[in-house]
């Protein structure tokens, strides 16, 4: 039996000139089309292959399934500032409750008694937290959050990220994922 596997099937693992992933969460990953291209105009160096080639009429080339860029990028100090992040900050749990479920934000201060809506007045909360705090300051309604809300660092994120494995990780990938986990004796 021969099983077809597409080229969608197959995205590159991206890595820095350091061979660092690029980001951590989401995992730094091109489609087949980006790395090949990459790899034509020399900007990338190819580390590992899949068995699956694709061909056009005059050229043929083995997929890339990992790839490191030949000049190093300078990566962000501090992220930005999207919900998604704030929910990984937060290890995707509501600060007052610790649910996984239902998450919105919440404005620690309340923006109708001054709160900004900033990296330390934004927290991850369920809609039923969020809901019976309402317009009120933790100290009013008597709930804290589990963590202060602060503005995290990249590194912050990758950190947190590594809880949260992606759904597909390619074999070739995983000498280069987790490089600064300490080892088991």
């Amino acid at each position: 039996m021969t099983i077809h596997v597409s080229p969608e099937s197959c995205p590159t693992l991206v890595l820095n000139a350091d061979f660092r992933p690029l980001s951590y969460y989401p995992l730094s990953l091109w489609n087949w089309q980006d790395a090949i291209k990459a790899v034509c105009l020399e900007r990338v160096h190819i580390v590992s292959e899949y068995d699956k080639i694709v061909r056009s009429p005059s050229f043929e080339m083995r997929l890339p399934s990992v790839i490191s860029l030949k000049d190093y990028v300078q990566p962000a100090k501090y992220p930005a500032f999207t919900r998604f992040n704030v929910f990984l900050r937060d290890r995707f749990q509501c600060q007052y409750c610790g649910s996984r479920h239902d998450l919105t934000f919440d404005h620690v201060i309340p923006r109708s008694k001054g709160g900004r809506t900033t990296w330390e007045n934004i927290v991850a909360a369920c809609s039923p937290c969020n809901l019976r705090k309402a317009n009120r300051t933790p100290r009013e309604i008597g709930m804290i959050p589990k963590q202060s809300p602060y503005q995290p660092t990249v590194h912050d994120l990758h950190n947190n990220g590594r809880a949260f494995t992606p759904n597909y990780l390619h074999d070739s990938w995983l000498d280069y994922l987790y490089w600064d986990i300490e080892l088991e004796p």
